[in-house]
């Protein structure tokens, strides 16, 4: 069981805060179910989850897996949908972040960063997927190495310059 105050992952969400544990405050609802409600680290809102099961939850990577994964980004293959079909792309990425994993993330977006770049156009929908991707990455690298969401692009860059 998680506790109040902890940041997690939460499914496809992203990190989320523990805001509370209990039941959920809603009229006509059991009294005798207790829920997370999480607040997430990027975007609005709170979501509740059900504290025995079912949802995904894990703890926020550490900080020595998160500079571990920033080492690894120069090697990670990145994630191309050669299908062409709207429906087929979308199932594509809908299963790689069912997976759930960081390094998965890395593989979309440089995927995306990839195809964007040949084509010269931007689609709405690889935007949107790039955007998700990096919100969740983002969000976890920040709180793994304590520093702003906004600045964990800039500190992979100087990581991974460090390397070469």
């Amino acid at each position: 069981m998680y506790a109040v105050g902890e940041k997690i992952v939460y499914g496809e969400n992203g990190v989320c805060t523990v805001e509370s544990i209990g039941p959920l405050p809603m009229a006509g609802m059991p009294k005798d179910k207790d829920y997370y409600q999480l607040v997430p680290l990027i975007g609005t809102g709170n979501y509740f989850a059900p504290v025995d099961g079912g949802v995904y939850m894990r703890p926020v990577m550490s900080r020595d897996e998160a500079e571990a994964l920033i080492d690894a980004i120069p090697d990670i293959e990145p994630a191309i949908c050669n299908d062409s079909r709207f429906n087929h792309v979308d199932a594509y990425y809908k299963e790689l972040f069912r997976q759930h994993s960081c390094t998965v993330l890395v593989s979309i977006v440089k995927g995306l960063h990839s195809r964007m770049t040949d084509r010269k156009s931007r689609s709405s929908r690889a935007e949107a997927t790039m955007k998700r991707a990096k919100d969740m990455l983002h969000g976890e690298l920040s709180v793994a190495l304590d520093i702003d969401v906004k600045d964990v692009e800039d500190y992979i860059a100087s990581r991974i310059a460090e390397l070469n």
